[in-house]
């Protein structure tokens, strides 16, 4: 069943890509600064797919973070680290990909949009994280502490992701529903949302795997 799913999720990305680049129009309103790049809106496919499901990952770390907090199983803590570890990995990809979209669109890779500050700011608060949990040696007290701050994740994920950019004045960037999209733009985004989404949690949980592994070598060694 597992290797079911495998093949059905990777079978899903490829449709994803297939789509972006041969189902949905270009976006004629994203053709760059000098109105010769419309291909440029394809990363639009990527970019808020990956930036999405690095949210969710944010999200789930701060559950797991928080069952580890009620239960104390340290099977919880792992798979909270493990959603971290893989969500700032697709963060780094977002934060990435948009600054490529907007050397084209706007004229330099870095532009202090709210956005792009919002997406650094959720870079620095969960590498803060990972920093916290090696600094600390007790298994114990660093499972406890590094999910008490995982669990304000709740708070931070969706402030940073959708409160802060909202709350200034301007941004480069097109607000939500603002702009009309075509049909079949918005559902190869949301295909994509599913697709990157899912692909989160297989990567979460194989690096779950791979936690798990450590722990119990790092337990033998010590025995």
């Amino acid at each position: 069943m597992k290797n079911i799913l495998r093949w059905l999720l990777w079978l899903w990305i490829c449709g994803v890509v297939w789509a972006a680049f041969f189902y949905a129009p270009i976006s004629a309103g994203f053709a760059g600064l000098d109105g010769q790049s419309p291909q440029s809106s394809r990363i639009v496919y990527f970019h808020v797919p990956i930036a999405v499901a690095s949210f969710f990952g944010f999200l789930a770390g701060a559950w797991w973070s928080a069952l580890y907090l009620w239960k104390r199983k340290p099977e919880s803590d792992l798979a909270g680290v493990a959603a971290i570890e893989v969500s700032l990995l697709f963060c780094v990809l977002a934060t990435v990909t948009g600054a490529v979209w907007s050397r084209v669109q706007w004229g330099a890779y870095w532009n202090w949009d709210p956005r792009q500050t919002s997406m650094a700011l959720a870079l620095v608060f969960y590498a803060a994280y990972l920093t916290l949990r090696g600094a600390i040696e007790d298994p114990e007290t660093r499972a406890r502490i590094s999910a008490s701050y995982a669990v304000l994740g709740f708070i931070v994920a969706p402030f940073l992701y959708f409160i802060m950019p909202r709350m200034a004045s301007f941004s480069l960037h097109p607000k939500p529903g603002g702009a009309e999209m075509e049909a079949s733009i918005g559902l190869v985004v949301v295909a994509g949302i599913i697709g990157f989404t899912a692909l989160f949690f297989w990567m979460q949980n194989l690096r779950y795997r791979v936690l798990a592994i450590e722990e119990r070598a790092e337990q033998m060694s010590m025995s």
